[in-house]
């Protein structure tokens, strides 16, 4: 299958369209069964500004971990995260133009670029176990602190004042290099739980930074909020529909390796599950969340690991046995995420979405096996761009569908679901996203169970 590479152009860039699914993507009248108020959407200039940011930021997070835990293995496609991680960088201009022009562009592509660069001196330093090394790393990491809150200070006019960013970047580069040294000493999953935390944390930049562009040039976005109930719920998906993608890559290419953190990749992925679980246990129940687990992890982590057994012992009917599992679950989920948003999520377009994603999953994993190291890496970032586009359309549906829960000013709050940076996000529209999967994976299992009472 081939796919449309869909990475951030612009901090303006419009909606990731899904494969097959323009109409609904555009927000066409045909494809919705209601329409919400004007006021009331996640496809605003600032919710866009934010899901762009949201995107390049956190996977800058995954490609750098990453990038350095392939090159302290000197593993095969090492140099290929490297090129992501600097492509990535780059990815960020046409965003920053967008809003600060060629040369505030400019400016920011030095900085950030120049900064990737650590990670190379800093694991080369590490596996030599110098310390002058890793000294003069963290020191190059500071400058980069000092120089790039400058520039947002001086960017947005205060509005991200250099001691906020100072504080936001400093702990987002402890994060990278807590993770790394935790990997390097054996500790992984200790590394796994940074990776979380660093991760979400990056979502938390991106609503910082996002807030402060919209306040400083409100009129260039049509003065919408990036922190809106709306945009929330939009962020929200998106992060845990990425983490998803980050941490199935991480697993089943641990997986196949037979590496040593395979084990801590399978326990971070059911750490992502209990998230859920957490989540719908406070609205369903625990009835209804250990029948969201069942669901979430036989017919689909559990496939996924299938794959993994099925490659290393060139298994060919396991193989197959494990992607009809994952296409009867595109097909459920897709089938009740359409019933459950009322088709404002139609069916066919939502089925396609997980279809396309469970493509885009296996199609990474692949290209891995197959020794096509750049093809497994490009298409692991066309994967975690994907997640955006279903991120954005979901939530679209989920407003229109409920789009009182959605207006700013009215009280909310989600559920603590274990993980830090969702629960200091706590919104009536995450509730609202929760609830939305509850409901169509408990109609999944449902049907699963009548299926398998009348096999």
């Amino acid at each position: 299958m081939k796919h449309t590479k869909k990475f951030a152009a612009s901090a303006m860039a419009a909606a990731l369209v899904l494969p097959g699914t323009a109409a609904f993507a555009s927000g066409g009248a045909d494809d919705m069964k209601q329409e919400a108020p004007k006021n009331v959407t996640v496809k605003t200039k600032a919710a866009d500004l934010r899901a762009t940011l949201d995107q390049l930021l956190s996977e800058h997070f995954v490609l750098a971990v990453m990038d350095m835990k392939k090159q302290y293995d000197g593993s095969k496609d090492a140099e290929y995260y490297e090129a992501a991680l600097k492509q990535n960088a780059l990815d960020m201009t046409p965003a920053i133009a967008s809003v600060y022009g060629d040369e505030g562009a400019k400016q920011f592509e030095k900085i950030f670029v120049d900064h990737n660069k650590y990670t190379t001196d800093l694991v080369k330093a590490v596996k030599a176990d110098d310390q002058d090394g890793i000294n003069a790393s963290k020191k190059e990491t500071e400058e980069f602190v000092q120089d790039l809150s400058s520039f947002l200070d001086t960017a947005t006019e205060g509005k991200l004042p250099k001691a906020a960013a100072e504080e936001v970047l400093r702990a987002h580069e402890a994060d990278v290099y807590k993770t790394f040294q935790q990997y390097a000493a054996g500790d992984y999953e200790g590394s796994y739980n940074t990776f979380r935390e660093g991760y979400s944390r990056m979502y938390d930049i991106s609503k910082a930074l996002s807030v402060a562009i919209t306040t400083q040039m409100p009129e260039k976005f049509d003065n919408t909020k990036a922190d809106s109930k709306a945009a929330d719920l939009r962020s929200t998906l998106n992060s845990l529909a990425a983490e998803h993608v980050a941490l199935a890559n991480l697993s089943m290419t641990a997986g196949v390796d037979k590496a040593k953190d395979y084990d801590a990749a399978n326990w971070a992925e059911d750490m992502h599950t209990a998230d859920f679980k957490a989540a719908i246990k406070s609205i369903y129940g625990q009835a209804g969340a250990d029948q969201f687990e069942q669901v979430w992890t036989k017919n689909h982590i559990e496939a996924q690991a299938n794959l993994v057994t099925a490659a290393i012992n060139d298994d060919k009917k396991l193989m197959g046995d494990a992607q009809d599992m994952l296409k009867m679950f595109s097909n459920d989920f897709g089938a009740f995420l359409g019933a459950a948003t009322e088709e404002n999520l139609p069916t066919k377009a939502a089925q396609e979405a997980v279809s396309g994603h469970e493509t885009y999953v296996q199609d990474t994993f692949m290209q891995y096996v197959e020794g096509d190291y750049k093809g497994s890496v490009d298409t692991f970032r066309e994967s975690y761009a994907y997640m955006y586009g279903v991120g954005e359309n979901l939530g679209e549906a989920i407003v229109k569908q409920s789009p009182e829960k959605f207006m700013d000013g009215t009280p909310g709050s989600m559920p603590n679901t274990g993980n830090g940076g969702m629960s200091d996000n706590n919104t009536a529209a995450t509730t609202g996203a929760i609830a939305v999967f509850g409901l169509a994976l408990g109609a999944v299992g449902l049907v699963l169970a009548r299926k398998r009472q009348n096999a």
